[in-house]
């Protein structure tokens, strides 16, 4: 299962290169052709758009994976190892009910956004809104898994440090001032 799992991950990964590169050559191109030929294409500003869309709420559920997403850990490196469960446990339920109503809004919206149509696409809307079903489902699952491994007791020390900001060294916390 992990394995998987992890090669889910690295798709995404390889994903999120492609969108990217996509939006870079789509957005290049069309500064090319606006101002060495004075025309342009209105389909790469839509489709750069929706690509960075899903560059965004895809690498959130990837960042969330590799525990990537900005932290306290000035706050919860002052406790035990039993405080920090406790944030740890208390983190991922807030971002558990957030995430849960995050797909639950998507959700809700799911018929007015797939009866939309981009206007120069002529896409269905769902493609754009509809990866917060992607997203909110994801950091769901990620969130019930370590909530699952706290409160069984399997969280690893290495894991319980890496929450306190304990696994970085000096150049990596020079990096995030």
């Amino acid at each position: 299962m992990q394995r998987t799992t992890d090669l889910f991950f690295k798709f995404l990964e390889i994903l999120l290169i492609v969108l990217l590169s996509g939006m870079a050559i789509m957005v290049f191109a069309n500064v090319v052709l606006r101002y060495a030929f004075n025309s342009g294409m209105s389909v790469s500003e839509e489709l750069s758009r929706y690509f960075f869309v899903w560059l965004t709420f895809i690498g959130a559920v990837v960042a969330f994976r590799e525990h990537g997403h900005l932290g306290v850990e000035s706050v919860v490196a002052l406790f035990g190892r039993t405080g920090r469960l406790i944030c740890m446990i208390l983190s991922n339920i807030i971002i558990l009910v957030c995430s849960m109503i995050f797909f639950w809004g998507t959700w809700q919206q799911f018929e007015i956004n797939a009866s939309m149509t981009a206007p120069v696409t002529g896409l269905s809307m769902i493609w754009v809104y509809g990866i917060g079903l992607f997203t909110g489902a994801g950091m769901s699952l990620i969130a019930l898994e370590r909530l699952f491994r706290y409160v069984t007791g399997r969280a690893t020390a290495e894991e319980i440090s890496m929450f306190a900001g304990e696994n970085l060294t000096i150049e990596q916390m020079a990096e995030r001032t």
